[in-house]
């Protein structure tokens, strides 16, 4: 029995048509949409975290925090606070136009398109859909191939609970057919290989477009911090999800005295999240794919091969997709683990000598989606906020921003542009239309029209500020 997949073309037509109709500029459709995206998870929480298990070797209880648990609450505030963020917002007019009045409308752009990843295959794809539905969109989905299970759990799901809302699978080739079509907005999670394809393709309907495209991270320790505290927070955040976090650190930059100091710490609280073999471990995950697995042995020894040392490690098994969680330290800037994103659970520690040499080493490369810094020292924490450029700034803490819905998320530079959570979702997919009302009488701009008499040049002039 063969089964035919959708024609992309006729999925995006149907979905304008959709938009046209004006069903979708209503509140109370909003709020549908959203309460059918929550029940959508609620009904099916059991089943979509099977599916991240078989795909990602997640524990039910790591899928349900870092991506159902933290969609519910994206859910939740978005809808407490629509009605507020969709108000016509009022705006001031200059003496020489009044009597006027002028306000900013927010109006839905059309069909939104969101190309999600692998490595968090639920949020990623459904982050972008619930700011896409509360700014009033249809949206296309297209789940990553390389997670199958959580895809076509999707894939029949979504159809059940959103019908405004269509789900297209498949491999690199039904993402290209999807970029021939156009849409009104397309948010892409990704490699930046990949996301320079999104904006050639979008650039031929002057598509605007939301990148999230990762970068290496890094995390500046000093001793000011408490560093026990400090390895157990970088620990954690490096190996949730077996490191396949965009947000994740990275990478430590720390002066020589503490790097060498962190090494038995981070060991120790390895151990204590994941026990003395973490492949025994039902809370420690596997890596996506073989491919994936032998890319992250290779920057191991290869990156031994170039001087740097193994703190914790082990046996990798690539057939089994598991690569231990690994601590590096004397690795230098130049070594091969420092050349690319890690995005796995190895950690390299990077002797530096100073806060001024972490900073010119994180200036010296791409901006990162996250800094981290673990000090007590107001004036350091100041200086890496001030000094580097980064999507975000964490302070004692990794991750967390990027599950805030208060805040905006969005990369800079290389590691990507635009930003959605919260507020910043609605206004990423909605247009902020300005409208003036000034009425016909009495007719104020008689004095800016032709012919222009003296006294209405002299008039004019004034009126402008001259």
């Amino acid at each position: 029995m063969t089964t035919t997949r959708p024609d992309p073309h006729a999925v995006v037509q149907a979905l304008r048509v959709h938009v046209a109709s004006g069903a979708t500029r209503s509140l109370s459709w909003r709020l549908d949409q959203l309460d059918r995206l929550a029940g959508l998870l609620t009904d099916n929480a059991r089943e979509l975290e099977a599916a991240l298990a078989c795909d990602l070797g997640s524990s039910p209880t790591e899928g349900y925090l870092t991506e159902i648990g933290v969609l519910l609450e994206e859910i939740r505030y978005t809808r407490r606070h629509l009605r507020t963020w969709l108000a016509p917002r009022r705006v001031h007019v200059p003496w020489q136009y009044r009597p006027a009045r002028a306000s900013i409308v927010l109006e839905p752009l059309g069909v939104v398109l969101v190309i999600a990843p692998w490595n968090y295959p639920v949020l990623l794809l459904l982050s972008p859909l619930v700011g896409a539905l509360a700014a009033g969109n249809t949206a296309v989905l297209k789940p990553s191939e390389l997670a199958p299970a959580t895809a076509a759990a999707l894939e029949r799901l979504v159809p059940l609970y959103l019908p405004g809302v269509a789900v297209v699978t498949g491999g690199a080739e039904r993402t290209t057919e999807l970029l021939r079509e156009r849409f009104d907005h397309i948010v892409y999670t990704g490699g930046s290989r990949v996301g320079r394809i999104v904006m050639e393709a979008a650039a031929r309907h002057l598509t605007p477009v939301t990148l999230e495209l990762g970068g290496k991270s890094p995390a500046w320790v000093d001793s000011t911090t408490d560093l026990a505290a400090a390895a157990r927070r970088i620990a954690w955040g490096k190996l949730v999800n077996a490191g396949q976090t965009c947000v994740a650190p990275d990478h430590v930059l720390a002066p020589p005295d503490v790097a060498r100091d962190l090494e038995p710490l981070l060991a120790r609280e390895i151990t204590r999240m994941y026990g003395p073999d973490p492949s025994r471990s039902p809370d420690f995950g596997r890596i996506v794919s073989r491919e994936h697995a032998a890319r992250l042995v290779r920057l191991v020894e290869e990156s031994v091969a170039h001087g740097a040392r193994v703190v914790v490690g082990g046996e990798a098994d690539v057939a089994a997709r598991f690569v231990p969680p690994t601590v590096l330290a004397d690795v230098a800037p130049s070594s091969p683990v420092m050349a690319e994103e890690v995005f796995g659970p190895v950690l390299p520690i990077v002797p530096v000598a100073d806060l001024d040499a972490a900073i010119d080493l994180v200036r010296g490369g791409e901006k990162p989606l996250a800094l981290y810094a673990f000090t007590t020292d107001e004036h350091a924490q100041q200086r890496l906020v001030a000094e580097t450029s980064s999507g975000a700034v964490g302070i004692d803490v990794p991750l967390v921003h990027a599950s805030m819905p208060t805040l905006p998320f969005g990369g800079v530079g290389g590691s990507g542009f635009g930003a959605y959570h919260g507020e910043a979702s609605v206004r990423t997919f909605s247009h902020a239309k300005p409208v003036v009302h000034k009425r016909l009488s009495p007719d104020t701009l008689a004095a800016i029209r032709p012919p222009f008499t003296p006294a209405r040049r002299f008039l004019a002039r004034r009126l402008l500020g001259r």
